[in-house]
């Protein structure tokens, strides 16, 4: 019972990580509101929760959009009083190709890769920013961000997913620093490879789902879980003394 009596919002809980994340912090006692722009999505994952015996509400959330990160905020306060973990995970990638351009930044409109970097990162840091000032008014909490492993080493061919996640490992940094002495910490994850329907699509050629495995000395793609358990030590007083960590989730790839 690790988040025993907790307060916990997770975007983009509809399914991938953010679902293995909200499934996780239930178990150890959180009580969740899950967001998603996928509101059905959402809806199930908290319903799932209920029926385990916990406690969790769900909130249609477009991250984008400062408006209703402000309000996902509030919610969870409205509904539990108070706000103890916030885990950033929303983030959009091979599974928008359809509508997204991932490609080099040579290649990439304008309007997609600014819809990209307001997904991946203005979410980020809107939620940061309507969080913060709660978690200070209580007397601290706990932030974890969702990045990649592109924000550490040079994967071609996303660049504006890349950038995007770049920037929030800078964000995760300077809001250590500014906001540890309040009694916030926020920290970071970078995944490698995870096995989700964000990068199905990409991993149906079967030349990069073998790129993919050869890169990472375990040899296999990551289950959503296996991430969500290290989000869930970050958030966790476990890691009381961890702030502005960045912390790959990869497999061993970034230490080649």
């Amino acid at each position: 019972m690790r988040l025993n009596g907790k307060v916990a919002v997770i975007t983009g809980a509809a399914g991938g990580q953010g679902q293995a994340a909200a499934r996780l912090f239930a178990e150890e006692g959180a009580r969740l509101v899950v967001t998603d722009i996928h509101e059905e999505g959402a809806e199930k994952t908290a319903e799932e929760i209920r029926d385990a015996g916990g406690e969790a509400s769900a909130l249609r959330t477009d991250v984008s959009r400062e408006k209703d990160v402000a309000e996902m905020i509030r919610a969870a306060v409205d509904e539990f009083g108070t706000l103890d973990v916030l885990f950033n995970n929303a983030g959009v990638g091979y599974s928008a190709a359809d509508r997204l351009t991932m490609a080099s930044v040579v290649d990439t409109p304008e309007e997609d890769w600014d819809a990209i970097l307001a997904i991946n990162l203005k979410g980020a840091a809107m939620g940061c920013k309507h969080a913060i000032p709660v978690m200070v008014e209580n007397g601290g909490g706990a932030i974890v961000n969702n990045a990649s492993i592109n924000a550490l080493v040079a994967l071609s061919g996303a660049d504006a997913y890349t950038a995007a996640k770049g920037g929030i490992v800078a964000l995760t940094r300077v809001l250590a620093v500014d906001w540890g002495p309040s009694g916030v910490r926020v920290n970071c994850i970078c995944p490698g490879g995870v096995d989700t329907p964000m990068i199905a699509p990409a991993i149906e050629d079967e030349q990069v789902l073998g790129f993919m495995r050869e890169s990472t000395p375990l040899g296999r793609l990551a289950r959503p879980e296996e991430t969500a358990r290290v989000a869930l030590f970050l958030a966790s007083d476990e890691a009381s003394y961890m702030n502005g960590a960045i912390v790959p989730v990869d497999g061993g790839w970034t230490a080649r």
